[in-house]
């Protein structure tokens, strides 16, 4: 259930075509989908703006299928994060049109695309080796509406870099900035932009990043003004709070 087939639902009521006992049956069997092992979200879009997103990692390949079907039911667009290639082969099976976006692990599933929000996702990572984790947040905040802008490779061990496409990040709503090893380019990013930062942490680096706690500590210690963090290599995390802060953005 989303806002278009709520009003949908309401107008056949409104017109008539439509008793109010069903339609309130209607939206009481939408709530939750009891598949046993997993609980749908059926009011998630209605909620939120977009229906519930399946972390793939731990689940076998049917419960994730048996989910999709679910969400499907009632929404036009899946999103299925951490997939690993058993579980995509049985998507792609069950979904002619799922979508491999093999970089980010991702799974996705677009009947009808959201409409695009005025504005930019900016999304900027350190290293080549971030890009995984990066392009987990540009899927998700492009299949939720948003214009996504790459910037990769831009590290701080290359600063004229960055500079050479600061009036571009400055243009941007909202930016997401990938960093292992020491973490330093939200720090950096932070600085020059005057809106939000979401800083995610990788695992990328050597012995002592602690599989990305080094980078995780730098970002919350962070002396620039606005910048925000989320969980190592959560770049679906990042995505989805960005999609959220773009769509506050002035029509």
């Amino acid at each position: 259930m989303n806002e278009s087939r709520l009003i949908e639902l309401l107008d056949q009521v409104q017109a008539g075509r439509l008793k109010t006992a069903d339609a309130v049956r209607q939206l009481k069997s939408l709530g939750t989908h009891d598949l046993k092992f997993a609980r749908v979200d059926g009011h998630r879009s209605l909620r939120k703006g977009f229906p519930e997103v399946i972390y793939s990692e731990g689940k076998t390949p049917l419960q994730v299928v048996k989910i999709a079907r679910a969400i499907l039911a009632h929404n036009d667009n899946l999103l299925a994060t951490r997939c690993a290639p058993d579980v995509v082969r049985a998507l792609r099976r069950a979904f002619p049109k799922a979508k491999h976006h093999a970089e980010a692990r991702i799974v996705t599933v677009t009947k009808k695309p959201l409409p695009k929000h005025p504005g930019t996702v900016a999304i900027l990572c350190a290293g080549t080796t971030d890009i995984p984790v990066a392009e987990e947040a540009a899927v998700t905040a492009d299949i939720m509406g948003n214009t996504v802008k790459r910037f990769y490779d831009i590290g701080v061990a290359g600063l004229h870099r960055l500079l050479a496409v600061n009036e571009e990040l400055l243009a941007a709503n909202v930016l997401i900035v990938v960093a292992g090893m020491e973490g330093a380019l939200p720090s950096v990013v932070g600085g020059l932009v005057d809106k939000p930062v979401i800083a995610v942490p990788t695992s990328v680096g050597y012995g002592a990043s602690f599989g990305g706690i080094a980078a995780l500590l730098a970002m919350l210690n962070s002396c620039a003004s606005g910048v925000t963090v989320v969980n190592i290599n959560n770049g679906f995390g990042a995505g989805y709070a960005a999609g959220l802060i773009n769509r506050l953005a002035p029509t």
